[in-house]
């Protein structure tokens, strides 16, 4: 049979390419050459040249969630005398300078910070507030310790003392304090402040469910932030009892104690003490973890003390019984 010469009718499956789509049409505002297109970038240019939301794409690059502000001039003033570590200070535009801004600004040079100049509505942003006076200084994150190197500072400091005798080596047996639910940066600035005075190595919080050490935190310890450590750790019990297994014991505060603070016979011995907070004390696994709970007198009239309060007094009643241990040590000689 003799075959037709040229090319066949119809594609047969040699000219497939031929039968695929472009895909579905592009919407009118995507294509380059449609007006659609054109009115859509006129739109955004004019957004971009909104100047309330360039002053919030502004705010966003200096602030975040996490940020620490201190605002105001008297809050601001304070944080910058007891020197609270920040990063920022931010002045509003054409602000009114009174002795507080003065003041506000020397103390930023000399500490170096960076000082920014912005409007109104960034100053707004940045605060989250319109109620900031002009002034608002962004804080550091506080660097925190873990609990190994608390301890290992601790018993570097104890071994330094064996050598000093034993009325010295009382005195620098180590001492933790440990807060259990205290959620008031407030109390916990004046715990730091407290466990300064009285000589302990530093401070122990669980990550959750507790204060952290915040600008306002800082300006209650007065500096004290700045020299003594602050651990945060997962799991307060296991904390408690992994401090045990080194040789410590752990002391907790409650109302209901069947001794009284001070008169443990815990006191000369590397030491934690356990706080709750004000209104539901000590939770039920921390108060089991500890080797005794101890109780501060107080009058009837008054149904428990202040956590920070609490924590004076019983660091004041460790460091006397370790005063009088090394006397009596000193005495036997």
């Amino acid at each position: 049979m003799a075959m037709k010469k040229g090319p066949t009718k119809g594609s047969g499956g040699k000219h497939r390419n031929k039968l695929r789509g472009y895909g579905p049409t592009p919407k009118a505002e995507d294509r380059v050459y449609h007006k659609a297109y054109r009115a859509k970038k006129a739109a955004e240019r004019r957004q971009m040249a909104d100047p309330r939301l360039a002053a919030k794409r502004r705010a966003a690059k200096f602030t975040s969630d996490s940020d620490d502000l201190v605002i105001g001039r008297n809050a601001v003033v304070e944080a910058l005398r007891v020197g609270v570590p920040a990063k920022e200070l931010y002045l509003a535009a054409r602000i009114e300078h009174d002795d507080r801004t003065r003041e506000i600004v020397q103390l930023a040079a000399r500490q170096g910070l960076h000082l920014l100049e912005a409007d109104r509505l960034e100053m707004d942003r940045i605060a989250r507030s319109s109620n900031h006076q002009g002034v608002v200084l962004k804080v550091q994150p506080y660097q925190y310790s873990s609990l190994q190197e608390l301890v290992d500072r601790a018993d570097r400091k104890a071994r330094a003392m064996e050598a000093a005798g034993p009325e010295a080596q009382i005195k620098a047996r180590p001492l933790f304090i440990a807060l259990d639910g205290v959620t008031d940066p407030q109390n916990l600035g004046a715990v730091i402040r407290s466990a300064a005075a009285f000589g302990a190595n530093g401070v122990i919080l669980p990550e959750r469910r507790s204060a952290s050490v915040t600008a306002a935190a800082w300006k209650v310890s007065a500096g004290a932030a700045a020299h003594l450590p602050v651990a945060r750790v997962v799991n307060l019990t296991k904390a408690i009892e992994s401090l045990k297994e080194r040789g410590y014991y752990s002391v907790g505060l409650d109302g209901g104690g069947d001794a009284l603070v001070g008169e443990t016979g815990f006191e000369t011995d590397p030491l934690v003490v356990v706080l709750g907070s004000e209104g539901k004390g000590l939770s039920r696994l921390v108060r089991e973890a500890c080797d005794s709970i101890a109780g501060i007198p107080i009058s009837s009239m008054v149904e428990s003390l202040n956590a920070s309060v609490a924590a004076g007094i019983s660091l004041y009643a460790v460091a006397r019984a370790r005063r009088e241990a090394a006397a009596a040590v000193g005495a036997t000689k």
